[in-house]
C-alpha cells in the first residue's frame, strides 16, 4: 500500500524511543559489574580467611616444637633446630611463598630463643630450667602476587568467567527468543495486511458497479416524474375542455365524437400512466434494494474496521463519513490513514489539534490525501476513538457536530 504524500506530522501518545544515554547502557552491564565487585571482594577476604587460618596452624605447630626435654639437651639449640625444620619441611612456605616469623621467648620473658626465622646464641645450660615453659608468638602474612594468592585469584577468575560465560549465554538464548517473537509478530502482519489489501480491493469493485445503477435510477426516475406530471396537466386540460364542449347543446354532436375520442386519448393516457407507475415502482424497488445493499455494505465496512483495528474505537457516524466520501480512491487513503493510527501512531499525519471547540473536548484532527480528514480523541475501551471523517467542503458541518459531543467524550 501506497505511503501518504502528505509529510508525517507529531502524534499524540508516548514519544518514540530515543537512543539509550551512557548511564542506560552501563546499568545494563549491572551483572558483570556487580559479579566483578563479588569477585575482587571474594578474593581480598579468601586471602585475609586463609591468612588467619595458617596463623592459626603455624602457632599450633610452632607451640608443638618449644615443647622440648631438658634432658635431651640444651633447650634453646632444641627449639631453633626443630623450628628450623619445621620452617623449611612446610608446604605452605616452600610452594606458597607464605611469610612466617615465629618468636619464642624464655619462660622469664626476657630471654629471645628464636626470633623470625632467624637462630640466636643459645644461653647457657644452667638456665635451662627457668626457659620452660617458652612463649610462643607467630606473625604469618600471605601477600599478593604469591603463589598461594595467585592461586586463589586463579581459582575466583574462572568461576568469573564461567558465571559470565553462562550469563551471556542465557541473555543470547533471551535475544533470539524475541528475535523469533518479533519475526513472528512481522509475518502475521504482512497476511494481514494482504488480507486488508484483498478486502479493499472486493469493495472497490463492488461499489464500481453500485454507483452508475444508482445514477441511472435516479434520471429515470426523474424522467418518469416529469412525463407523469405533464400527462396529469394534459388530463387536467382534457377534462376542460369536455364540460366545455358538454356545455354547448348545438355542438353536441361534435362533443360527443371529441368525448369519444378523448375518453380514448385518456384511455390511453391512463395505460400509459400506469405503464409508467409500473416502471417507476419498479425503480423505486431497484433504488430501496440499491440502498439496503448500500447499508450491508455500510454495515460490513464497520464491523471489518472494528476487527482489524484493535486499538480503535469507530463511531457510526464515521462509518458513514467513509461511505459517503464516494470517491474509491479517497476511501482506500482515509481507511489507509485509520490503519497507521492504529499499528504507529507515531508516524501518524497529525495536522494539528482541532480549535474553537467546547473546552471539555480535546480532538485531534488526521490529514489523508489532499484535504481529507478524520477527526478522532481518546478512546474509553480503546486507545484512540475516531469520530468523524470528512473533507474541505464539510468541515463546518464536522465542526458543528463534534462541539455538541456531550462531555467526557
Amino acid at each position: 500500500m501506497a505511503e501518504p504524500a502528505d509529510a508525517p506530522g507529531p502524534a499524540p501518545g508516548p514519544a518514540r524511543r530515543s537512543q539509550p544515554s551512557p548511564l542506560e547502557r552501563i546499568a545494563s552491564f549491572r551483572f558483570a559489574y556487580l559479579a566483578i565487585f563479588v569477585f575482587l571482594v571474594a578474593y581480598v577476604f579468601t586471602v585475609e580467611g586463609l591468612q588467619e587460618v595458617l596463623r592459626r596452624h603455624f602457632r599450633t605447630a610452632v607451640s608443638e616444637a618449644v615443647r622440648v626435654d631438658p634432658a635431651a639437651g640444651p633447650v634453646a639449640r632444641q627449639i631453633q633446630e626443630r623450628i628450623g625444620r619445621l620452617m623449611k619441611e612446610s608446604p605452605w612456605i616452600r610452594y606458597g611463598d607464605v611469610r612466617v616469623r615465629p618468636l619464642v621467648l624464655g619462660a622469664d620473658g626476657r630471654t629471645l630463643l628464636y626470633a623470625g626465622g632467624a637462630f640466636v646464641p643459645a644461653p647457657g645450660s644452667t638456665r635451662d630450667a627457668e626457659l620452660l615453659p617458652a612463649i610462643v608468638d607467630v606473625e604469618v602474612a600471605v601477600q599478593h602476587n604469591t603463589v598461594l594468592a595467585n592461586t586463589v585469584l586463579v581459582g575466583y577468575a574462572g568461576l568469573l568467567i564461567t558465571v559470565l560465560a553462562l550469563y551471556t549465554r542465557r541473555l543470547a538464548g533471551r535475544e533470539a527468543e524475541r528475535l523469533a517473537e518479533l519475526e513472528r509478530a512481522r509475518d502475521a502482519l504482512a497476511a494481514r495486511a494482504s488480507s486488508i489489501e484483498g478486502e479493499l480491493g472486493s469493495v472497490r469493485s463492488r461499489l464500481e458497479e453500485v454507483e452508475p445503477e444508482n445514477e441511472i435510477q435516479a434520471e429515470e426516475i426523474d424522467e418518469l416524474q416529469r412525463e407523469r406530471s405533464e400527462l396529469q396537466r394534459r388530463l387536467a386540460g382534457l377534462e376542460e375542455r369536455e364540460a366545455a364542449l358538454r356545455s354547448g347543446t348545438a355542438r353536441a354532436q361534435k362533443l360527443d365524437e371529441e368525448r369519444r375520442a378523448l375518453e380514448d386519448l385518456l384511455e390511453e393516457a391512463t395505460q400509459e400512466l400506469a405503464s409508467k407507475d409500473g416502471e417507476l415502482d419498479e425503480l423505486r424497488n431497484q433504488t430501496r434494494r440499491a440502498g439496503r445493499r448500500a447499508a450491508r455494505d455500510e454495515e460490513h465496512i464497520a464491523r471489518r474496521l472494528r476487527t482489524l483495528y484493535k486499538n480503535l474505537e469507530v463511531d457510526d457516524r464515521a462509518v458513514r463519513n467513509l461511505v459517503d466520501l464516494g470517491d474509491e480512491a479517497k476511501r482506500l487513503r482515509a481507511e489507509e490513514a485509520i490503519k497507521r493510527l492504529n499499528d504507529e501512531p507515531e508516524t501518524a499525519t497529525v495536522r494539528r489539534k482541532v480549535g474553537g471547540l467546547p473546552p471539555h473536548l480535546s480532538i485531534f484532527e488526521l490529514g489523508f490525501a489532499d484535504k481529507g480528514r478524520i477527526y478522532y480523541t481518546g478512546g474509553q475501551a480503546r486507545r484512540f476513538r475516531v469520530l468523524a471523517i470528512g473533507a474541505k467542503n464539510s468541515q463546518k458541518t464536522d465542526l458543528e457536530y463534534l462541539s455538541r459531543l456531550p462531555k467526557g467524550t
